[in-house]
């Protein structure tokens, strides 16, 4: 009896291969295409990419010889990853959408309806790997970097649990993209030489700030400029007796206010911006361009220095809340007092960094060899040892 597979078709040449792979390999395989979104207003207007997607999968369906079907999650698409985007955009955190869309519809609200559908797994494209272990009598799944190191997307599935890894296969995780391109050509998938896609995940190409103004409304503010020679980035560290009160001050944030500060321009609210963003300030006249350093949503204040090397945007040390502590190896997960030697990431792309996690009754704190620029609340942080990526957590403000 061949095993059913339902694969993720998202119109892209990534899960078009990942389907063609498993029918290869002696899968029984059904390509499933998300619609996540009807609002065509924050999409650039001369393209309508879920359309154009959609025909996509369908026409790779067709070639393959495959079922398909599209399944309309717009509703829990809505509520589970755009509401929450808002929300945490307002309260001044920068979330993570592809993160999020991950946990939440693809390998969740998509993966039951794939089970429904008596699939054994579901298939997506991403540029990852899966291993199995029995450790301690149980089956343990590892979720591994995949093979191109310029492709690898595990950090996108760093929220991922045990009971949705065991029913995930990533099958192009081992190629590089050339290479899947090529299986593409070889292949004649209509995807073959077709550009990644950009934007927010199955939304399409989104103008971000139009999308946030929609439900944020425009709020006139004031920019600050921060001098990199002001006396709060001079003060000597304190003494400490409890290492967890060390950890604590050095992931704490400098409270900036305007006393400290000269206006340099105006903006329309700050939580359309973010920690480390250089673009849409749209003040000139600085020696070197202007950085954001924090931003405050209560006082509707932006604080920026000059420079990528400004001290404000430096910080050695971030707080993961309890409550916001992943695992996805369960079996490895610290308790208060233990800590581990890893390599971290603040953000995808970000080459890892060696880092110290430290269990403590106040969360988890990741502490860095050295410091970090722009780390930003509400993104993500996942600690990996080698290729595997153990666990993630959201990145909490003190």
């Amino acid at each position: 009896m061949k095993k059913r597979v339902v694969v993720g078709l998202s119109g892209g040449v990534d899960s078009s291969v990942a389907a063609q792979l498993l029918i290869d390999q002696g899968y029984e395989v059904i390509g499933l295409f998300m619609k996540n979104w009807h609002d065509d207003t924050v999409t650039i207007s001369d393209e309508c990419p879920w359309l154009e997607d959609s025909n996509d999968a369908l026409l790779v369906a067709d070639k393959l010889g495959i079922p398909f079907q599209t399944v309309d999650l717009s509703e829990q698409y809505k509520e589970r990853i755009v509401d929450y985007m808002f929300n945490e955009y307002e309260n001044g955190r920068t979330p993570n959408p592809d993160v999020l869309c991950n946990r939440e519809i693809k390998f969740d609200v998509f993966m039951k309806i794939a089970l429904e559908l008596g699939a054994d797994y579901v298939a997506t494209g991403h540029y990852c790997r899966k291993e199995e272990e029995i450790i301690n009598g149980k089956t343990v799944y590892k979720l591994l970097a995949g093979k191109d190191p310029n492709k690898d997307q595990s950090y996108f599935l760093c929220q991922l649990s045990q009971e949705q890894l065991a029913k995930a296969l990533f099958p192009i995780g081992e190629y590089l993209k050339p290479e899947v391109r090529e299986i593409a050509a070889k292949n004649n998938l209509i995807t073959a030489a077709k550009k990644d896609s950009q934007g927010l995940c199955f939304i399409g190409k989104v103008r971000l700030p139009e999308f946030l103004q929609q439900q944020l409304k425009p709020k006139k503010g004031i920019i600050y400029e921060v001098s990199k020679n002001n006396d709060v980035y001079n003060q000597s560290k304190p003494f400490f007796n409890d290492l967890d009160d060390e950890l604590l001050w050095e992931a704490t944030s400098v409270k900036y206010t305007p006393e400290m500060a000269k206006k340099v321009g105006e903006h329309n609210g700050a939580h359309y911006f973010t920690m480390g963003q250089r673009k849409g300030l749209n003040v000139g006249g600085t020696q070197e361009a202007l950085f954001i350093i924090d931003t405050n949503v209560n006082d509707n204040a932006i604080y920026t220095g000059q420079g990528n090397m400004h001290p404000g945007l430096f910080r050695k040390t971030l707080l993961v809340q309890s409550h916001e502590i992943h695992w996805i190896r369960e079996d490895l997960r610290l308790k208060n007092g233990e800590q581990m030697e890893v390599m971290a990431r603040i953000r995808y792309r970000q080459p890892l960094q060696n880092a110290t996690l430290h269990q403590t009754e106040k969360g988890l704190f990741v502490r860095f060899n050295e410091p970090q620029s722009a780390i930003t609340e509400g993104q993500f942080v996942s600690w990996h040892i080698n290729d595997e990526l153990l666990g993630s957590g959201v990145i909490s403000k003190l």
